[in-house]
């Protein structure tokens, strides 16, 4: 199987931090999502890279909801494209780090209300 390269703009950054684009390649294989690129990066080219997932079976979990070209996407359905795609945490939502954004409503979170 022919493998294509990935490059993946990632917005990183914290509250209070300048946020910045790193760029990683990855090779990938048709078929493979932008949730496997991530879990790559994370293990093998920066173990910083701050991103969400909690993965149970089919998409049951909806942890991993980024903005990704522009628009809201799940990173563990969206297929990997050849070329540059641009990661970033969804938008009006608190950022905590890097693509990972407070989910929970204000009166659910831990130590609040």
């Amino acid at each position: 199987m022919t493998r294509q390269i990935a490059q993946l703009n990632i917005r990183r950054g914290a509250p209070g931090e300048e946020p910045r684009l790193d760029r990683f390649d990855f090779a990938f294989e048709e078929g493979q999502s932008v949730l496997d690129a991530l879990r790559w990066i994370r293990g093998h080219a920066d173990a910083s890279l701050a991103v969400r997932y909690a993965c149970i079976n089919a998409n049951a979990c909806k942890e991993c909801l980024m903005r990704i070209d522009g628009r809201n996407a799940y990173a563990c359905t969206t297929k990997l494209a050849a070329g540059e795609m641009l990661l970033e945490p969804l938008a009006r939502k608190v950022l905590v780090r890097d693509l990972v954004t407070e989910t929970a409503p204000p009166d659910e979170r831990l130590g609040e209300g």
